[in-house]
Formats: C-alpha cells, structure tokens, sequence
C-alpha cells in the first residue's frame, strides 16, 4: 500500500515568498538563519510536490543548497544574497501561479467526467 502525503504549496509558498522579499532589508543575523531553516524547508516541499517537473526540481534544489542551514553557503556580502532573495522570493510564487493552473485544469476535467447513478446501465 502506497503512502503519499498531500499538502498545499499555496502557504509554504507565500509564506516563503514573503520572508525572502523581507530579507532585503536590513535585518539581525538571526532572522537570516531563521531564513535559511524556513527556505530550505520550503523548496524541499516544494521538490517533494512538483518531482515530476524536472525544471522545477532543478531549480528548487539550487536554492535548497544556497540557503543550506546545515551546511551554509556564505557570500559574506549582503549585495550578492539581494539579488538571489528576490530571484527565489519570484520562483516561489512563480510556483504557486504554476500549481494553481494544474489545479484549476484538474478540477475542469474531474467536472467532465462525472457520473451519476441513474446514468448508468446495469
């Protein structure tokens, strides 16, 4: 028996967007490792769900290793994390526009293939 987990990417995705895009500013060192823990956690949700789309995967396991709590990548200067911040902050939402699409397209064909009893020949 199979076991698969189903969650929403719409909260982890504009949870994440959000702190990305407040990370810009200027803020303690701590909320950046905060970052680094919510971020990785969130593109590692966000590989788990979208597995089939290799673009996605590709993309979300990059910005899994750069925001990396384990084992961080340090770029020591804030000028080059800006840039990466907003990059990732877009993909995450760029993901959730993208997932919303398959949604709608699959509740637009569960809607077409519906049956009802007294369709049926028995």
């Amino acid at each position: 028996m199979k076991s698969t987990i189903t969650f929403s990417l719409k909260p982890v995705s504009i949870i994440c967007a959000l702190l990305l895009f407040i990370a810009v500013l200027k803020l303690p060192i701590e909320y950046y490792t905060f970052l680094r823990i919510i971020i990785f956690i969130g593109a590692f949700l966000v590989i788990i769900s979208l597995s089939k789309k290799g673009i996605w995967v590709i993309l979300f396991g990059i910005i899994a290793i750069l925001f990396n709590p384990i084992i961080p990548v340090y770029l020591y200067l804030k000028l080059y994390w800006i840039p990466i911040d907003i990059i990732a902050g877009i993909l995450f939402l760029l993901v959730l526009f993208f997932n919303k699409q398959k949604e709608e397209s699959k509740n637009i064909e569960q809607k077409k293939h519906r049956e009802f009893k007294r369709d049926k020949i028995y």
